[in-house]
């Protein structure tokens, strides 16, 4: 209830004395403060706002009601207990709209004493908001689209990937490493020159190999400074290395040296051997601190290993092990990899969610970013150890995911099969690592997208979707934006480096299998699979 009340004065009569409004109907639906309407169809909105006591329209203006900066027109019924305001213009679709009835002020009949707002978001305009290509075509559009955010927002000066659109002079190694990859596919795409790609590739390898550039142990940190290559701390106490964003870094690395290895020019070899420098420099059984069999996140140069995180499965950091143990100089054995990595068998799940038996990690699956950052190189397709099989693992995964999202046992708008994807992006208000186990109401393009080599089907029902469908709201320089929440009306404005990257490689993987060709050939990862047991 809102009590509204004014104090004559000699002059006007600006109201009577505690005027309640009883009831708020949005498109002739009650809704009561603080709640949201949902599924608003589209074309003006009519609001009706009851009062027990008559008010007075004389004094009434519309600073007192606004409609999200929306103009109205407004009629009071003839005996003042009720008014009725109709939107001048037309809603847009999948938007969310407040209704805000201000505390505090006298010109809406009366003083408002107890504000009200209520909120509702409309309906999916289901025009297509783009002309209809081939799906060879979408993809391509969609990669090139992406690629821009690692070649024209790549820093000037280091020309590594900015971790966020915003971030100015922060880098991210892990993110940077996935963005090489995809200057290799942009070369391969066309988008780019090989003259092109080179010259920008040398300069990042020459930038992260100057001795100036902070490296601990041969390890990258998490975040740096693009000019200075100094760290930049993600977080109080992560203010050295990062060995699981140094394994990302090293993934992209590896592959572009292989990509490269034919070159007979010095500019090549020096490429070449800078980046065999870098990889052999990490000091990966270091990070065992101390001889443990298993291997450690983070270290600081001026804390140690306070953060003291072990790397254990299932999650992203597969890589960080095949890499440890591939490594020609400071390689970690195959104990490591079983006891730390595997927790001596305890990374396995086996059981059946919506029909698909899942072999590692959580139940459900977790975040799909899991099936995506070290399979960027690192080909699933026949991979096998003693553990699991891969393609299986991440084909599982994806359709656990998928599978969630259609049975949307939350209830949230927009899920379905065209609408899907849970994974580490923004959200309103922060960030959150979504999956079936934890899920706010956001889709992440890059979950469903990243996923087109374990779902061709499903990701291009979710690509359809979130082109034609939601294009005016989510489709943008760099591609689409992280996240979206169709319950709230909310689409997010930002990129990440980590989500983009994925987006472009393993469309990439999905149409050539490019970069697992190409990382897979790496005698060094070669020798280390062995190592560790599998067959690929």
């Amino acid at each position: 209830m809102i009590f509204l009340s004014c104090k004559k004065n000699n002059d006007t009569n600006t109201g009577s004395s505690n005027i309640t409004v009883d009831s708020v109907f949005i498109q002739r639906v009650y809704v009561r403060a603080g709640a949201t309407l949902h599924n608003v169809p589209l074309g003006t909105a009519t609001v009706k706002i009851s009062f027990l006591n008559a008010v007075n329209p004389a004094v009434f203006s519309k600073d007192a009601i606004s409609f999200s900066g929306i103009d109205y027109d407004y009629q009071f019924s003839p005996d003042g207990k009720s008014m009725t305001l109709v939107t001048k213009s037309q809603l847009s679709g999948l938007t969310s709209y407040t209704l805000n009835i201000q505390e505090g002020i006298c010109e809406a009949g009366g003083k408002v004493v107890a504000g009200y707002k209520a909120y509702m978001v409309t309906v999916l305009d289901t025009v297509s908001k783009f002309p209809a290509i081939s799906d060879s075509a979408l993809l391509t559009k969609v990669q090139q689209q992406t690629f821009k955010y690692f070649w024209d927002y790549g820093h000037a000066t280091s020309g590594l990937a900015r971790d966020r659109l915003g971030s100015a002079d922060i880098v991210t190694t892990g993110g940077s490493g996935f963005g090489m990859m995809a200057i290799l596919v942009g070369i391969e795409r066309g988008f780019i020159s090989r003259q092109e790609g080179f010259a920008k590739l040398l300069k990042m390898v020459t930038f992260l190999n100057r001795p100036n550039t902070d490296k601990f142990h041969g390890a990258f940190p998490h975040w740096m400074n693009g000019n200075t290559g100094k760290v930049f701390p993600f977080s109080t106490n992560d203010n050295g290395a990062d060995l699981v964003e140094t394994a990302f870094l090293m993934e992209g690395l590896l592959t572009v040296r292989e990509y490269f290895k034919a070159g007979t020019s010095a500019d090549e070899q020096s490429l070449n051997n800078q980046i065999t420098t870098l990889w052999q420099n990490v000091e990966w059984d270091w990070f065992t601190q101390g001889g443990q069999n298993v291997l450690y996140w983070h270290w600081s140069p001026d804390k140690g290993w306070i953060i003291n995180m072990q790397i254990r499965g299932w999650d992203e950091a597969l890589i960080v092990y095949i890499l440890a143990a591939s490594s020609p100089t400071h390689s970690i054995s195959k104990q490591v990899y079983d006891n730390g990595w595997a927790n001596n068998g305890a990374i396995r799940n086996g059981k059946v969610f919506y029909g698909y038996t899942l072999p590692l990690g959580e139940d459900k699956g977790g975040p799909l970013f899991f099936a995506h950052y070290s399979f960027l190189g690192l080909n699933p397709k026949n991979l096998q150890d003693v553990y699991a099989n891969y393609w299986t693992q991440n084909v599982s995964h994806s359709k656990i995911n998928y599978s969630y999202c259609v049975a949307n046992p939350k209830g949230y708008i927009g899920y379905g099969t065209n609408c899907w994807g849970l994974t580490a992006s923004d959200i309103e208000n922060g960030y959150a690592a979504s999956s079936p186990n934890s899920d706010v109401g956001v889709i992440a393009p890059t979950a469903a997208l990243s996923s087109f080599p374990y779902t061709p089907i499903e990701s291009m029902q979710a690509l359809h979707y979130f082109y034609y469908m939601l294009g005016d709201k989510l489709w943008g320089a760099f591609g689409f934006y992280d996240a979206f929440n169709m319950s709230t009306g909310w689409f997010a404005n930002s990129y990440l480096a980590i989500d983009e990257g994925p987006i472009i490689d393993m469309i990439e993987n999905y149409r050539t299998g490019l970069l697992w060709n190409t990382f897979m050939s790496t005698p060094d990862v070669k020798n280390g699979l062995n190592k560790l047991g599998f067959t690929y």
